[in-house]
């Protein structure tokens, strides 16, 4: 590929909107600033509700603002990282683009995990990857380079570990990652000789004994950034990589990427507030990613306490990236991150000028912001929160950024239950009984997608150093439940609402359910006085009833009835019902549970969770989080899957629904360091945050927002 190819019409909801993308553009084809400063208040992403107030617009092609910078001995044209993307995610030509692109320009390029390409290793301004897999690396790798990247996490898959999959693993890639061809390349979740912060103190003080060099960590922002990144400098790293939420990556399961993980912006906060008032700010390095789109977030970021911003998606989009978010599948459009075979090839003269040409062009643009603000140089905008001003931002979020700003409380549900994303992935699921795999940024709620319920504000958790994730691929992982004091046995937290359901698709589920350990559900009616209980055999299947007898779960309409149940011990447990109460799930389950705590007899009763509005595994493993025993999904989960057309085989697709299902609750546990999803995650708000939730709403399930300490 030598010129761009012409962008495809976006019909989806998309962070690289096509005036992202055309800008970028502009920018690598001209090198000249274009604009800076845009208003995007109307979006839900909260960097974009962050503004300088007040300030002018006005762009010199040869603007005063010093934009240079120096960190642990390197010197730089601009706070700029050109961000870690591995030779076999990116083809190999755009991995040496990028390496001369930033030597050329006097920033910096990281190299990913994998090894290092021999055309890469010939340039000086990179930072080379140890990651948990050491694919590739040696002596010759590490002492390569300006600095070591200790990758932890990333933000696209935090506590999960790396994927490449066998089909892009090529001759090459085999060679330089030392693994067979064909073979995928899973790194695994936690490096098995760092399982607390003082093993990677150890870690560190090891490679700046053999290299020489400055010695950075890569991580995810997620629940516990603050004290991750405390932990890291006081192990006397000279820096961390953070990695926000959305971050572009060539490989990974949708339901990690969409759910785990929190914004850069509150990371990057939260941080350098925690580093500053430990007295551990000075001669540490702070490096954000995720979703840096221009040189106006690149402020923002600075402002909010990042010393540098690492910019990957975006020099793909200068590259030639048109995002189709099929990286994973070997067959780029644009030969970026295709399959090494020989059969397409990026230009690389083309792609070193593009990419010199948006180096400068964004440096370009960062220095008029720097002009406009009354700053001579950009170190003069490192932390200067009172530069900026909120719009439309919770009370909880303003106070996590440090900054003024107009208080909005957004209600809730804003938006569209099914979006094409969320059918996209249940339609790989059903037909593969595997999680979807994805690449490229997250569209998901609440940045881009406008959430459709409370579950959609919530980010579940991704363990790293203080607390290890555990691989999912390689290590058992328990997501049974046992309900009715340990009689009934479901092999995960979920079950089919049946009751309303075409015969095909009861007796598929039915079936499915049976084979896999489930359960489905049904609300038949039922003769006056028949006795009524949770069966676990499969045919008699779950169902309630309204008395309370000791074999029964009772359908409470209100939650007084729970505890006057509770008070007198006569039912296993509790049915909450979202379309008989009248009120959100979230909360009623929330409120039961913590009724339940409060009374001192949670582990006595089960509380099973219920809507035709629930949707997918994260919907359940959240709820499990807010303190549901298991949860009834409607059957239209199934049929929505599906979709129009050829229905094929339902048995089949039933069980791989159900199958898929546990796996991707298997992830999420996984990532956030749970081996037993019952023991560990029922009722546990610890592993969840809020990102610019209603603050009335966050207290009340008792959810804390993201950032916070």
């Amino acid at each position: 590929m030598n010129k761009y190819i012409p962008l495809p019409k976006q019909t989806d909801s998309e962070f690289w909107t096509v005036d992202r993308l055309e800008h970028i553009r502009k920018l690598a084809m001209t090198g000249e600033p274009i604009a800076i400063l845009q208003s995007r208040r109307s979006s839900l992403r909260i960097l974009d509700r962050v503004e300088f107030p007040g300030v002018t617009n006005r762009i010199y092609r040869e603007p005063h603002s010093n934009t240079r910078i120096t960190f642990s001995g390197i010197e730089m044209s601009s706070p700029l990282y050109l961000g870690d993307m591995s030779y076999g995610a990116l083809s190999g030509n755009p991995n040496i683009a990028i390496a001369k692109a930033a030597d050329i320009t006097e920033t910096l390029a990281g190299t990913g995990e994998g090894g290092l390409h021999p055309e890469v290793a010939k340039h000086r301004r990179i930072f080379v990857q140890w990651a948990s897999a050491r694919f590739g690396v040696d002596i010759d790798v590490l002492k390569s380079g300006l600095g070591v990247v200790i990758k932890i996490g990333q933000g696209a898959k935090p506590g999960i570990g790396g994927h490449l999959p066998g089909s892009k693993v090529t001759e090459p890639i085999s060679k330089t990652r030392r693994i067979p061809v064909g073979m995928d390349a899973i790194s695994p979740a936690p490096h098995h000789d760092i399982y607390s912060i003082e093993d990677l103190g150890q870690r560190i003080e090891a490679l700046k004994e053999l290299t020489g060099k400055p010695v950075f960590v890569k991580v995810a922002a997620t629940n516990y950034i603050p004290y991750i990144v405390s932990g890291i400098a006081r192990m006397k790293a000279d820096g961390v990589i953070i990695d926000g939420h959305g971050a572009g990556t060539g490989a990974t399961p949708a339901v990690i990427r969409d759910n785990v993980g929190i914004p850069i912006e509150l990371a990057v906060a939260s941080a350098d507030s925690t580093l500053r008032r430990e007295g551990l700010r000075d001669g540490f390095t702070i490096i954000a990613a995720g979703r840096v789109a221009d040189a106006t977030d690149a402020a923002k970021l600075l402002a909010l306490g990042a010393d540098v911003v690492s910019v990957g998606t975006g020099a793909l989009i200068a590259l030639g990236c048109v995002m189709v978010h099929k990286c994973h599948i070997g067959s780029c459009p644009t030969a970026l991150t295709n399959r090494i075979d020989g059969s397409r090839v990026m230009d690389l003269e083309f792609g070193v000028k593009s990419l010199v040409n948006f180096v400068r062009g964004f440096t370009l643009e960062l220095a008029n912001v720097l002009d406009n603000l009354g700053l001579s140089s950009v170190s003069e905008l490192k932390g200067r929160r009172d530069l900026l001003y909120g719009y439309g931002l919770s009370r909880d979020v303003l106070e996590i950024l440090g900054i003024r700003g107009e208080v909005e409380e957004l209600d809730p549900k804003l938006g569209e239950l099914w979006t094409r994303r969320r059918k996209t992935a249940l339609h790989d699921i059903i037909n593969k009984g595997e999680p979807s795999l994805t690449s490229m940024g997250s569209t998901a709620p609440p940045d881009v997608e406008k959430p459709a319920r409370i579950l959609d504000w919530i980010r579940t958790d991704g363990a790293q150093v203080t607390r290890p994730s555990i691989d999912p691929y390689r290590e058992d992982i328990d997501t049974s439940f046992l309900l009715k004091g340990g009689e009934v046995y479901l092999s995960l937290p979920v079950m089919f609402d049946v009751s309303e359901a075409p015969g095909e698709y009861r007796n598929s589920l039915s079936w499915a359910s049976l084979a896999l350990g489930s359960m489905i559900f049904s609300e038949e009616t039922l003769p006056p006085y028949e006795e009524v209980t949770f069966s676990a055999d499969f045919r008699g299947i779950m169902t309630w009833s309204e008395r309370k007898r000791a074999d029964t779960y009772l359908k409470v309409e209100d939650l007084e009835e729970i505890e006057d149940a509770a008070n007198e011990g006569e039912v296993h447990g509790f049915l909450i019902d979202e379309d008989s109460m009248g009120e959100d799930l979230e909360l009623i389950l929330s409120d039961a549970d913590i009724r339940l705590k409060e009374a001192g007899v949670r582990n006595r009763f089960d509380l099973i969770a219920k809507s035709s509005r629930l949707r997918d595994s994260a919907d359940v493993f959240k709820l499990v989080a807010l303190g549901a025993d298991a949860v009834v999904l409607p059957y239209s989960v199934l049929e929505v899957a599906i979709g129009e057309g050829s229905k094929g085989n339902l048995r089949e697709r039933a069980f791989n629904l159900i199958a898929g299902m546990k796996k991707e609750i298997a992830l999420l546990a996984g990532a956030a360091g749970v081996y037993s999803v019952q023991s560990s995650l029922t009722g546990n708000r610890e592993l969840l945050r809020a990102v610019n939730l209603n603050s009335y709403v966050a207290r009340r399930i008792r959810v804390r927002q993201a950032g916070s300490l």
